[in-house]
């Protein structure tokens, strides 16, 4: 609350003391208020969008005049308009208990059920105003077809059918204004059948109108790893976990996606350092941590490929890379199992590939698929000749870093002042 709403509140706590007097309330200055005066102040503050004030208005005079229905309706309806809907709900609640006689109470009190999702209890409060002759045909149906979609919706969470929950549960959320526990099963229904951005958008919209979501943050924490965004994923077990740091839920998620992150360093640089082998090793770890998680296995897998590549383990490369084209046909899968063929000397095989690409891929591809083909050429009509790479024992992908190292150690290895039992053949390498 800002500065001038804190002063403000407090001048209107001052006009208002604590004693009654007979159904009036003493104000500062000797001022006797009458629950009709403190309507009428309420009013007011109303009018000028004074919510605060207003509200402090009609609780003064709902304790000066408590068996007063109007009392509770007026202060229904600033709530209403401050948007604290489940206190605006009490209020009418009460106004009712008071005075059930009251079809205006009562059609605002259905209305407002059914923007809370609530809807069973609207079709209820229709019934008692169709006995009063005072329901509306129209507002009735939709409460009715709203409390309908719901029991249809919660049935199919029940039942784990997925689709068909999400497909009620956007039926009855298009019909409501807030209805968090309703858009929060909805997500988990999303989140199951593995639609993770629509968990991100709905859970995003919980936390938006309810920052002490717990269970929110967990499911969008989870929502996140699983489409790979792994600091998103940490940012939000971290936040639910600043809310309560013993949650089970924040805490698990937090600690599943540090230690994938580790481990995946781990691999990450092993590679850089030419460890190709211990890469692999840790890639696989991190990977068998969840093996359903294919945001990450996936990408993770095109790694493995290029490390047992570089590691000179072929079979091996083509084999995994084979696997990633079997089970999505993406360019990154057929370009590492095409490079795989070609690191293999298998030159065909890889311009097959790449051409099986070309055929799968969408137009926007087909230039780098061409070039792949180009390159693939290339290095099967170099083949046939003086293959330099192979003698330096690189791939023919190597970067010009890697020809130079191998150079050097080549030229050190057969450089005739260490060869001198065998200075021939060392000679003839040397040149």
């Amino acid at each position: 609350m800002g500065y001038r709403k804190v002063v403000r509140r407090l001048a209107v706590v001052s006009i208002l003391c604590l004693a009654t007097h007979g159904g009036a309330v003493k104000g500062a200055d000797g001022e006797i208020l009458s629950p009709g005066k403190l309507r009428s102040m309420g009013e007011v503050a109303m009018s000028e969008r004074k919510f605060d004030e207003a509200a402090l208005y009609y609780q003064r005079a709902v304790e000066a005049e408590p068996e007063n229905a109007l009392n509770y309706y007026r202060l229904y309806r600033v709530h209403s308009r401050m948007k604290r809907m489940s206190e605006a709900l009490k209020d009418l609640t009460k106004a009712l208990e008071i005075d059930p006689t009251k079809t205006e109470y009562r059609n605002q009190k259905a209305k407002l059920l059914v923007s809370l999702g609530q809807c069973d209890q609207a079709v209820e409060e229709y019934e008692l105003l169709k006995s009063q002759n005072a329901a509306d045909p129209s507002a009735t149906a939709e409460a009715e077809a709203c409390a309908n979609d719901t029991r249809d919706a919660l049935l199919e969470y029940a039942s784990g059918n997925w689709d068909a929950a999400v497909v009620h549960f956007e039926n009855v959320l298009s019909r409501v204004d807030q209805a968090s526990d309703l858009l929060f099963m909805k997500a988990q229904a999303q989140y199951h059948r593995g639609d993770y951005y629509g968990t991100v958008s709905d859970t995003g919209r919980i936390i938006k109108a309810h920052s002490g979501h717990l269970s929110a943050y967990q499911l969008r924490g989870e929502a996140y790893f699983r489409l790979g965004e792994h600091d998103m994923a940490v940012t939000h077990f971290r936040e639910g976990l600043k809310l309560d740091p013993e949650h089970k839920g924040c805490k698990k998620g937090h600690k599943a996606v540090k230690a994938l992150l580790k481990k995946k360093k781990r691999g990450d640089d092993a590679y850089e350092a030419g460890k190709y082998d211990e890469a692999i090793e840790n890639w696989w770890s991190a990977i068998n941590l969840d093996s359903t998680h294919l945001a990450f296995f996936i990408p993770t897998l095109l790694d493995i490929v290029k490390a047992h590549s570089k590691a000179g383990q072929h079979e091996e490369a083509i084999y995994e890379a084979t696997k990633h084209v079997n089970h999505a046909e993406t360019k990154e899968g057929f370009f590492a199992l095409g490079d795989a063929f070609v690191a293999a000397e298998r030159f065909e095989e890889g311009i097959r590939t790449f051409s099986r690409a070309q055929q799968s891929l969408p137009d926007t591809e087909q230039r780098a698929c061409q070039e792949k083909i180009q390159q693939a050429q290339v290095a099967l009509k170099q083949s046939k000749e003086k293959n330099y790479y192979k003698i330096l024992g690189l791939q023919r992908n190597a970067n010009k870093k890697e020809i130079k190292k191998a150079y050097r150690d080549l030229a050190l290895k057969w450089h005739p002042d260490k060869n001198t039992d065998n200075k021939e053949e060392a000679e003839k390498m040397f040149q």
